[in-house]
């Protein structure tokens, strides 16, 4: 039973062996420009419509709630990836604080987490792209633009295997290239935003904001399971804040982890925040909810909606672009974590290969075609849900690996340490709790039987080939 809680000795990345070392390209820039690229985008661009047809007006509140557990979060990593700079993530942090079961368990998580975030922006990419090009006069199929799930017709989403290609392709080139072109599609982004806004803004009526509440404040069981009311769209909306964790998936390719890595994730977390909440509240001040709530590119059908189409076509135009610095951040975080799971073992050892250019090409490819099937053959709203299951398990974990080592360890070198963390760690952890109490029944039991897969998988193979028991 011991062997069950046995930790991992973390080697930080300049430790490893050679072949196994990755280069050291990324400054707190880079991280920023990461965080930022990988949480602004599907949340904003896509999901303010599945989180208003939950709350209504009210959607404003399901943000800034899922914003300050998602706050909490942050600042417990910030002080997990300064103290541990190793890649891995919350997988990492586990192993080494509270044992190799709990370990297996939230990098089981986070394949989830991040295999179904990938194909949720690649899905939500593709809605953005066959409205900008029908704009151009140009329609796809109807079969290739979405899953066989919707209607129970045959489709297949061909967009987003195509953007996932792409972006895939530009990770195997390089770390230090991969984030310069993120920088640049992220100023994209911003300008983008800033763009609707400014255009959006003078149609704001106070009265589409009535009634406010529509669904109730609490988690209200609704038609096919879904969940309404505000507590019930931040579960889904949670999807948008989080991304900060990839960044702390660089560490091994961090110039100055110690102090680069909480400037990155903390600052990524600040500026989205007010991002996020400007251009919500545009939003469903500019048109009524009942309007974008149920479209592929809200952001787009409000533009269109006040009279706009010409901006909305160039809205539509840079979401397309800019998307994809999401499906960077989470592709890049996710091979980060198949790799340091596969150098420990549980994945078979030829995946932690490097390529001549220092990055896991293979690993990257291998989960390229894994999310590219989700996304081809699964429609958003299943996926973000799901996804989200995967998120609140690695942040408890995150969470509570700070309590452990405050009492463990209390005069452990931490070059960022959590404020309060007494307060912050253990709102982290109920914060997280609720919102799981708050997803439809169907994603709780698909999330724990997909646990229940993982530990069946841990026992037959993982557990004896673990590196740690050698």
């Amino acid at each position: 039973m011991a062997s069950l809680f046995r930790k991992k000795i973390i080697l930080h990345g300049d430790d490893q062996p050679v072949e196994q070392r990755m280069a050291r390209t990324l400054s707190w820039p880079h991280l920023v420009a990461l965080g930022v690229g990988a949480i602004v985008g599907t949340g904003i661009l896509t999901l303010i419509g599945v989180g208003a047809d939950r709350a209504g007006p009210a959607v404003l509140l399901s943000f800034a709630i899922a914003g300050a557990i998602c706050a909490c979060a942050a600042l417990c990593y910030a002080e997990m990836a300064t103290m541990i700079p190793a890649s891995g993530s919350a997988y990492t942090y586990s192993y080494a604080v509270l044992g190799e079961v709990i370990a297996w368990v939230v990098g089981w998580s986070l394949i989830l987490e991040y295999s179904l975030v990938v194909s949720t922006v690649a899905v939500g990419w593709s809605g953005y792209a066959v409205g900008f090009l029908h704009g151009l006069g140009i329609d796809l199929p109807g079969w290739a633009t979405h899953g066989p799930s919707i209607g129970g017709a045959f489709g297949i989403n061909l967009p987003a295997v195509f953007i996932i290609a792409v972006v895939a392709g530009l990770l195997t080139l390089g770390t230090r290239e991969s984030a310069r072109i993120n920088t640049l599609l992220v100023l994209v982004k911003i300008v983008t935003l800033a763009l609707f806004v400014a255009v959006a803004l003078p149609h704001f009526d106070p009265a589409n904001l009535h009634p406010f509440a529509p669904y109730g404040y609490g988690s209200v069981a609704g038609d096919g399971g879904v969940k309404y009311g505000v507590m019930g769209a931040a579960a889904i909306i949670f999807f948008a804040f989080y991304g900060f964790d990839a960044i702390s998936t660089a560490a091994e390719e961090t110039r100055n982890p110690e102090r680069d890595l909480a400037i990155g994730i903390i600052g990524s977390m600040v500026a989205c925040t007010a991002i996020y909440m400007i251009v919500a509240a545009v939003a469903v001040g500019a048109v009524h909810f009942s309007v974008f709530s149920k479209s592929s590119e809200p952001l787009a059908l409000i533009l269109r909606q006040v009279g706009q189409g010409g901006v909305a076509t160039i809205v539509a135009a840079a979401a397309a672009i800019a998307l994809p610095t999401v499906l960077l951040g989470f592709l890049y975080g996710q091979s980060r974590i198949f790799l340091v799971m596969a150098r420990d073992g549980f994945l078979p050892p030829a995946l932690a290969r490097l390529s001549t250019r220092g990055t896991p090409a293979r690993i990257t490819l291998v989960t390229a075609v894994f999310v590219s099937v989700i996304a081809a053959l699964t429609p958003l709203d299943v996926i973000a849900s799901l996804a989200n299951a995967g998120t609140l398990c690695a942040f408890v974990a995150v969470a509570a690996c700070v309590l452990v080592l405050r009492r463990r360890d209390p005069a452990a070198r931490r070059p960022f340490r959590t404020p309060l963390a007494w307060l912050v760690a253990p709102l982290a952890i109920l914060g997280c709790v609720y919102l799981f109490t708050s997803l439809q029944v169907v994603t709780q039991a698909s999330f724990l039987v997909w646990n229940g897969v993982g530990l069946a998988v841990y026992f037959a193979y993982g557990r004896a080939r673990a590196t740690v028991a050698q």
